[in-house]
């Protein structure tokens, strides 16, 4: 049987760009192969090597959701899970989670190289960085192909750059 469960919760702030897309401010993963305490170890690796102090704790929540569902599906993957977050907590001289920011990034650089690592780093990427919630936080309104394309929809409503001359589009046809 499975043996790690848990549940990690967290609330999304009031003034937060997701607080007004979410159903609810509280949310809650379950989890379905590792521990409370081993997903809290992955969402903080995760924010050490991905920082964003104002990207809400429920999107690095969606790495730990994803990493579960494949520790769920390969036991090898979720003892390689179990023992990283065990080194995390051996490098950081205690428990990773409530370790200080500067014992953290010394025992994510302690493991630097390792599997466990690049399982995460990778996983990371992509759960993080490619969803909604990412999306709504820094201001990418998403995929273009859906809505037609940016030809005439924020192809030009770049607000950082100078407007170009007209000479320097072609005509309207």
């Amino acid at each position: 049987m499975l043996q790690g469960t848990g549940v990690l919760m967290g609330t999304l702030a009031a003034s937060s760009v997701l607080a007004n897309l979410a159903p609810s401010r509280a949310w809650a993963l379950p989890l379905h192969a590792l521990s409370q305490a081993e997903g809290e170890t992955i969402l903080q690796f995760g924010r050490v090597l991905y920082p964003h102090k104002t990207l809400p704790t429920a999107v690095y929540a969606l790495l730990v959701k994803d990493l579960d569902a494949e520790a769920a599906r390969d036991a090898s993957v979720a003892t390689l899970l179990r023992e990283g977050s065990a080194s995390l907590d051996a490098a950081s001289g205690g428990k990773f989670t409530s370790a200080s920011s500067a014992k953290r990034l010394a025992a994510v650089k302690h493991i630097e190289g390792t599997p466990y690592f690049s399982k995460v780093r990778s996983t990371c990427i992509t759960s993080l960085y490619n969803n909604e919630m990412a999306f709504a936080h820094f201001g990418y309104e998403g995929p273009s192909w859906p809505k037609g394309g940016y030809l005439h929809r924020g192809f030009d409503d770049l607000t950082w750059l100078p407007k170009p001359p007209a000479s320097a589009s072609p005509p309207a046809g």
